[in-house]
């Protein structure tokens, strides 16, 4: 009889441990080859396809559509084709791993359903038992994320009817308990609603309040006149490529780094150093149906404006597909968020850990401003500057701001440099 060999979820890295099942690519009976992709699953940092180490036929799958699974469980069991049998331990599980192209991103959310036994199998740990009815039944085993999701809303499993195989509680089930309002000091609350913070989300949750907690972290501000820069926007932009605000302000925001290291450092708090970047690997905000990302543009100190403005627009449209790579969206040394566009003058940015610095840009709009002595007029942008108190005295960071600030009202010098 041919060996059967367990797929699981691989750390596929940068500290993720779960993730969410997004498409299965593979029915049971289906004939893989090696590296080929069964499944697509979705990160706190990307879509990616998993290709599966063995060559045989699919003799089950783990997990319906919508159903998170921790690093290590198993995805799929395969009868190992027999010549191939010898080779199975020599392949790197979880190797191969790719981003989702954006044609293959259409999202299917979890919804009760019941999955005939025939098509999806729970993993072999599963305790055969009845469905639990009373409050002193025993629970079918469910994975330690159900047990999860089920503590934080305050539900009680015994009274959870489960509806996966073999009375097995998912978390589905879970969720319609919540929804139910069937926990005991919600029963009058019939209008809350409670969302399950994971994914993006829950990364992004996790890293905010992290740079809180660790960072002692000041905020400053400036307006500029901003006139001068839509000027430039407008003349860079009558040739064939277009050039966005938002491309001028990363070349400032990049020089400035360069001029005031200081801020284009981290704190290492286990050896008590401040560590200086070479090169300036600039993030900068992205709004997604995912929420805020920060793709990163590395070595933005050796690009062109044109090199640049290029990046940022290739990065901005993966952000907005869901197709972005860890290695870009990890390693920056500054960002730059520009909250203009939602309509506001300004913020108090939050540092985007472990980095010490946040440029914040408000939108740009015309107000009364004294120009060459005469009031005027002009198109005018608050700048917020959040800083590491640790790296840096208020000086440095205000000569950096002042620096932003002076270029934005005189820009065509810095900007048209190689």
């Amino acid at each position: 009889m041919s060996p059967i060999r367990e797929f699981r979820l691989p750390d596929i890295g940068e500290g993720l441990i779960d993730a969410e099942i997004v498409r299965w690519l593979v029915d049971i009976g289906d004939h893989v080859q090696v590296d080929q992709p069964v499944v697509e699953v979705e990160t706190a940092k990307a879509t990616v396809e998993l290709p599966c180490p063995y060559e045989g036929t699919v003799t089950s799958r783990v997990g319906a559509v919508g159903e998170i699974l921790a690093v290590g469980s198993t995805l799929v069991t395969v009868e190992v084709t027999p010549e191939r049998s010898q080779d199975v331990g020599k392949v790197l599980v979880g190797s191969g791993v790719r981003a989702v192209p954006p044609r293959s991103r259409r999202r299917v959310r979890s919804v009760p359903v019941h999955h005939a036994a025939n098509t999806v199998v729970r993993p072999t740990s599963v305790t055969h038992t009845t469905p639990p009815a009373l409050a002193g039944a025993p629970v079918a085993v469910v994975s330690p994320l159900v047990r999860r999701l089920a503590r934080v809303n305050g539900i009680d499993l015994r009274t959870v009817q489960g509806t996966g195989a073999c009375g097995l509680v998912l978390r589905a089930d879970v969720e319609r308990a919540v929804a139910a309002g069937r926990r005991a000091d919600a029963v009058d609350c019939t209008e809350t609603e409670r969302i399950p913070i994971r994914s993006v989300r829950k990364k992004i949750a996790d890293k905010l309040s992290r740079s809180r907690r660790e960072i002692p972290d000041v905020t400053c501000w400036v307006d500029a006149d901003a006139t001068n820069l839509l000027t430039a926007r407008d003349v860079l932009s009558s040739a064939t490529e277009r050039t966005g605000v938002l491309a001028l302000l990363a070349r400032i925001c990049v020089a400035a780094a360069l001029r005031f290291p200081e801020l284009n450092s981290t704190v290492d708090t286990g050896g008590q150093e401040i560590i200086r970047f070479a090169n300036v690997n600039l993030g900068f905000a992205a709004q997604t149906d995912k929420g805020l990302l920060v793709p990163v543009v590395h070595k933005a100190n050796r690009m062109t404006l044109s090199q640049l403005s290029s990046e940022i627009r290739r990065l901005a449209e993966s952000a907005r597909s869901g197709t972005l790579t860890p290695s870009e969206m990890t390693g920056a040394t500054i960002t730059l968020n520009n909250y203009g566009r939602y309509g506001i003058d300004g913020a108090t940015p939050i540092i985007n850990h472990p980095e010490a610095a946040m440029l914040g840009v408000g939108r740009i709009v015309a107000k009364p401003w004294v120009h060459d002595g005469e009031l005027a007029v002009r198109q005018v942008v608050q700048l917020g500057l959040t800083f590491d108190h640790r790296v840096c005295n208020g000086d440095v960071a205000s000569g950096f701001l002042r620096y932003v600030a002076d270029h934005i009202e005189q820009p065509l010098k810095l900007i048209s440099a190689p």
